[in-house]
This record gives structure tokens, C-alpha cells and sequence, in this order.
């Protein structure tokens, strides 16, 4: 049973990374944490994700928006130690609670048609929180998510530019968390039996992208966002 669910959270995950430039963090890691140890979890997902970012790079390089991309990486760089020292030092129930009232908390604006004016100091603060929230608990889609949906970005360019943010921001994490955390070899044999199962998630993601219009990439944008803060906020009790 475990074996089935890990395919499935990885298959999944990784339709939805690919179709939208996000969903494989904020969807995986919640499950991964059932089946392995919180530092083991976020090591696979970083790792998967730095795989389909890698190999969507040629297919996303004309949708990046150079100036946003450049200022989420210099925000990255400062959120980055932080988030180590809050997994290293912070009970994972406390950040889990935390990380679930916030993003059902700004869900709930969006909903509501809350908007955010984009500036340049807002895209080096939500890179920094992408940062942090990337080392701390292996999930740096939500910040990005919920203020380019906020500023109503067209989905090509939230999908390039994201994967091109995720492609820096994935190694830096990653060696960070096995410098400071360590590694086991669990994390290095289940991310290689995964990476056929991402890659069919990859190729079916690829197909859906074509058939989702700008109302349904919202609508679907709030359903992962709910469902991840809800399971967050279960699961930290």
C-alpha cells in the first residue's frame, strides 16, 4: 500500500508541476512526510523537482519574465539560511500549523478577488519567503502562487518563470539540506524508482497544459491551495 500511494503522489505531482510550473512540492511533500522522515521527504522532493525542472527548461525559456525571475533569486538567497535554521532548531508540527493557516488564510483573499500590485521590493520579499519555506519544509510554490495569481499573471509566464526560479533554488536547497541535515540512502533509491513514474506524469502534464484555459487554472490553483492548507493543518495535530 505504501509502494501504490508513493507512485501516486509522484505521478500525480508531477502532471500537475508540469501543467502549471507548480503543484509538485505543495502536493508531495504533505504525503511524503507519511511515508518517510521529514528531512528524507523534502530531500526526494527536491530532488524530483530539480529533475522536471531541468527537463522542462527548453520548453519554458521563451515564457520567463527575466527581471521577476533576477529579483526572486536575490530574495531566495536571504530566505534561504533562514529556512535551515527553522527546520533545523523548530518542530515540524508548529511550522506545518503555521504554513497551513497562512495559505488558507491568503487562499481565502484570492477567492475574494484580493489583488496585489507587483512591484519589485514584493518580488524580492516573495522570494525570500519562496527561500525559506524551500530549506525549511521543501515547498517554495505556495508564496509564488498566491502573488502571481494575486497580480493575475498569464499562466505561461507564471509557469516559465517559476520552473526557471525553481531550477536555482532546488540545487541551493539541496545542498543545503545535506550539508546540514545529512542524507540516507532511502532518499537516493526511492528518487531513482521514481524518476520513470515523473516522467509520465511529465509527458501527460505536457498534454494537459494545451487544454487549460486562464478560469480553469484559477479554479484549479484554488482547489490545490485549499486542500494543501487543510491537510497541513490536519496534520499538525
Amino acid at each position: 500500500m505504501e509502494q501504490l500511494l508513493f507512485v501516486l503522489i509522484i505521478f500525480i505531482a508531477s502532471i500537475l508541476q508540469t501543467s502549471t510550473g507548480f503543484g509538485f512540492s505543495i502536493l508531495a511533500t504533505p504525503f511524503l512526510l507519511l511515508l518517510f522522515e521529514p528531512a528524507e521527504a523534502i530531500q526526494i522532493n527536491l530532488i524530483l523537482s530539480l529533475f522536471i525542472s531541468i527537463s522542462l527548461m527548453g520548453k519554458i525559456s521563451k515564457d520567463i519574465d527575466a527581471g521577476i525571475l533576477k529579483r526572486l533569486i536575490i530574495g531566495s538567497i536571504v530566505g534561504l539560511p533562514i529556512g535551515i535554521i527553522v527546520f533545523l532548531f523548530i518542530n515540524i508540527q508548529w511550522l506545518k500549523l503555521g504554513i497551513g493557516i497562512l495559505v488558507l488564510a491568503l487562499t481565502g483573499m484570492m477567492m475574494l478577488q484580493f489583488r496585489i500590485n507587483q512591484t519589485k521590493g514584493r518580488d524580492l520579499g516573495v522570494g525570500g519567503m519562496s527561500g525559506a519555506l524551500t530549506t525549511g519544509i521543501g515547498m517554495p510554490g505556495p508564496p509564488l502562487l498566491l502573488y502571481f495569481s494575486g497580480t493575475d499573471t498569464e499562466k505561461a509566464k507564471l509557469r516559465g518563470t517559476t520552473l526557471a526560479f525553481y531550477l536555482f533554488i532546488y540545487v541551493i536547497s539541496l545542498l543545503i539540506q545535506v550539508i546540514f541535515a545529512g542524507t540516507t540512502k532511502t532518499v537516493w533509491v526511492s528518487s531513482g524508482i521514481a524518476l520513470p513514474i515523473a516522467v509520465l506524469g511529465m509527458i501527460s502534464g505536457q498534454l494537459l497544459f494545451k487544454w487549460i484555459n486562464q478560469r480553469v487554472f484559477k479554479i484549479f490553483t484554488y482547489v490545490i491551495l485549499l486542500f494543501t492548507g487543510i491537510y497541513l493543518l490536519i496534520d499538525s495535530f
